[in-house]
């Protein structure tokens, strides 16, 4: 295959994404340019020679399309345009061809399971004659009830972000379906002229130079064959589930691919996949099914829920932790390929949900966090303010919160009996207001995010936590995070080599080995805060190792301090 090469000379040869690391952007957090206290494109555009300081290859920008911002732009009305909140399509076509310049490829976020309530397209489908009404679900009511009264709704599929995922319109007498919430209904993907309008949107994007897409919950565009079939959904808790991996996924990805030449010209693409198992990622980034390249599996980050919901509580210990990421390397070893993450848009800070954000541990967990993520093999994503170790936000009442998602879960949760208390408790340990707090730049007013008001309130340990202090410390979590892209970019044995889990049942320790021809790494770390001893039994034996890479670049014997990692070549 030759390599793609585009107008402003970017190339992209084949496998590029195997060595790259991306960068998560929230616009709305990231840079605000024009005082309105909302970041826009133009403050992304600002910030290229941080992103390029930092190391990393890719930009994975979220959504900045036209939306009424239901839930925070996954709700899109255009598919072609920019919501002026963020800027305008030239601003986008400036920090692509920047971006570039700098070495820096972008990808877009792709939301195609679903648009807003108020696209043309579902306007259009409202109309029952309209050519449009197969382009989403519509149902009538549930037999032998009053369509639009309490019960009357097709079936017990429970939204997202609201009680049920059936809306009623009262103009045609009839429900429509949204997974999420009723302002972003689901398109119906059996329809083929649909596709097809999707295909062309992407091939648009990929023309105005994007590099790839990161594509919202893709795994739900098949649905199961009971509701494409109209037959009702059976009763029953987290509908999101019910409603993925369905029969046509395959088919609908390999159709997409072909479409709109994802691997013909070398784009990166990987789909969030809610409910996906290491079987269905197998098969989507198998590179002869011509799928995916990857995929995000959200089974590491709901380790630490008791149940199907996420606001459910749990201890994490940690071989439940390595043993689930051990497994997804180990199943998609031969013929597939991984994400790694831990932070994005959705998700609370890493360092304050499986590290120690504590003054005297957040430097060095965060450090060893990242070291273990990113010496696993496959893609490493960053969540913007990850790589300087910024922490979860100090919201302690109802008041505090922003987020669509914990505002219906407190106010459902409340209504059900659940107190208060436990409800904060919740919220303080997963609700999206924390990935979405300003970027802390500096230790200016509104840490240099914006010199307006910040549209969402800035965490108050920006003074000590910001980007430009990590910067000018060579010991810093930056200067970690940008010894670990430099590893990655020169070291084959990190990119490409095996992944052996060692010690799979110890408590403090995470080790494992990559191997690659005659070169052997051991990565050996202490999660935890206090200090561990490696022991001299399931561990290579550590005399004359040099070491690649340590939190702790002076020590040596046995003992690790706490939150201690080292990156050894034996």
């Amino acid at each position: 295959m030759t390599t793609p090469v585009e107008s402003d000379g970017t190339t992209r040869p084949d496998g590029w994404w195997r060595s790259a690391v991306v960068y998560q952007i929230y616009p709305r957090s990231f840079q605000d340019s024009n005082g309105d206290g909302v970041g826009d494109i133009p403050g992304i555009t600002s910030r290229l020679d941080y992103l390029a300081e930092l190391g990393v290859d890719v930009i994975w920008l979220s959504p900045v399309y036209r939306s009424p911002q239901v839930d925070n732009g996954y709700d899109i009305s255009d598919y072609q345009d920019i919501d002026p909140l963020f800027g305008t399509l030239a601003d986008l076509d400036a920090l692509i061809a920047a971006a570039h310049q700098h070495g820096i490829k972008l990808v877009m976020d792709l939301v195609v399971n679903h648009t807003s309530d108020q696209h043309p397209w579902f306007v259009e489908s409202r109309d029952p004659s309209s050519a449009k009404r197969d382009w989403y679900f519509w149902r009538p009511a549930r037999p032998g009830c009053e369509p639009g009264t309490p019960g009357a709704e097709p079936d017990d599929s429970q939204a997202a972000f609201a009680p049920s995922a059936w809306t009623y319109d009262p103009a045609s007498g009839q429900y429509y379906l949204g997974v999420f919430s009723p302002g972003q209904p689901d398109l119906n993907w059996e329809n083929e002229e649909v596709r097809q309008a999707v295909y062309a949107m992407m091939r648009w994007w990929v023309d105005r130079g994007v590099d790839g897409f990161r594509m919202d919950v893709i795994n739900l565009i098949a649905k199961p064959e009971e509701l494409t079939s109209g037959r009702p959904i059976e009763p029953g808790q987290g509908s999101l589930r019910r409603m993925a991996n369905g029969p046509r996924l395959d088919e609908f990805l390999v159709e997409m691919n072909r479409e709109v030449g994802l691997d013909a010209k070398n784009l990166l693409t990987v789909g969030e996949m809610p409910g996906a198992t290491i079987k269905v990622a197998q098969r989507v980034t198998d590179p002869a099914r011509h799928e995916l390249n990857m995929v995000f599996t959200f089974e590491h980050v709901n380790l630490d829920q008791a149940s199907w919901s996420k606001w459910d509580l749990a201890d994490l210990p940690l071989p439940k932790l390595k043993g689930n990421l051990a497994a997804w390397q180990n199943g998609l070893a031969e013929n597939g390929w991984n994400s790694l993450y831990y932070d994005n848009h959705d998700q609370p800070r890493a360092v304050s949900r499986f590290g120690d954000d504590s003054p005297e541990h957040r430097v060095n967990s965060a450090k060893t966090l990242a070291t273990v993520l990113h010496l696993h093999k496959g893609t490493p994503y960053i969540y913007q303010g990850e790589e300087f170790g910024m922490t979860n936000a100090p919201l302690t009442q109802i008041g505090h919160y922003l987020d669509v998602e914990s505002l219906n879960y407190h106010a459902l949760a409340t209504a059900a009996g659940v107190s208060e208390e436990q409800v904060l408790r919740s919220l303080a340990a997963k609700s999206r207001d924390h990935a979405r707090t300003p970027v802390q730049w500096d230790d200016t007013p509104y840490a240099g995010f914006t010199t307006g008001v910040p549209w969402s309130a800035v965490n108050p340990n920006y003074r000590e936590i910001n980007a430009e202090a990590a910067r000018h410390d060579p010991d810093s979590v930056f200067a970690h995070f940008q010894k670990l892209i430099r590893l990655r970019h020169q070291n084959e044995t990190v990119r490409e080599g095996r992944f052996q889990l060692l010690l799979p049942d110890h408590h403090q320790l995470w080790a494992f080995t990559r191997t690659l021809g005659d070169e052997t790494l051991l990565v050996v770390a202490n999660c935890s805060s206090q200090p561990a001893e490696i022991p001299s039994d399931g561990l290579p034996r550590l005399d004359n190792t040099e070491l690649l890479l340590g939190t702790h670049p002076d020590a040596v014997g046995t003992i690790l301090a706490p939150w201690e990692s080292r990156v050894l070549r034996l």
